[in-house]
């Protein structure tokens, strides 16, 4: 099997400048338009709209092995999803889906009622965890990926309903 076994418990946290490094290889394992370790640093540490988190497993010893990654911006009422990764590794096994999950519950207690985000047309993984949540397709943004010049599903997720969401931790 190619995929790692999830043993241990899942921790969800706000992402911390010394994962950085970790944060900037898995997204450079998980996209062919990886963003640049400076971007993670400014979300981190500069912009003030965005929540950072990271999804880490502990195993037995009690070792966190970081595994998944999700930043957010909070504009207004709404929560924009800007980057969602989870390491190859380890895909397939809801660990994209409870860290989405947490990431939407803390933006509606902050306040959002909707959220937004766009996805590689050809990322059907991505779709389908999306639409299990409801988020819809209402546009499509052409040639959206520098890399091939690929389009990206604009989808959108209103409102945002706290027992719809509970439901995928």
């Amino acid at each position: 099997m190619s995929e790692t076994e999830v043993s241990g418990t899942l921790r969800i946290r706000r992402m911390q400048s010394e994962d950085l490094p970790q944060v900037f290889e898995l997204d450079r394992s998980s996209f062919s338009l990886p963003w640049p370790e400076r971007s993670f640093r400014f979300e981190l540490e500069n912009n003030e709209v965005s929540r950072c988190w990271v999804a880490e497993l502990l195993s037995e010893s009690g070792a966190p092995l970081l595994v998944a990654i999700i930043v957010v911006w909070m504009i207004a009422d709404e929560v924009h999803v800007a980057t969602l990764a989870v390491s190859p590794a380890y895909r397939r096994q809801k660990i994209a889906q409870r860290l989405l999950a947490h990431t939407l519950i803390d933006a509606y207690h902050s306040g959002a009622n909707s959220s937004f985000l766009e996805v590689r047309r050809s990322n059907q993984a991505a779709i389908t965890l999306y639409q299990r949540f409801g988020y819809r397709e209402v546009a499509v943004r052409r040639n959206y990926y520098k890399d091939n010049q690929e389009d990206a599903i604009l989808m959108d997720l209103a409102p945002l309903n706290l027992e719809n969401l509970k439901r995928f931790q």
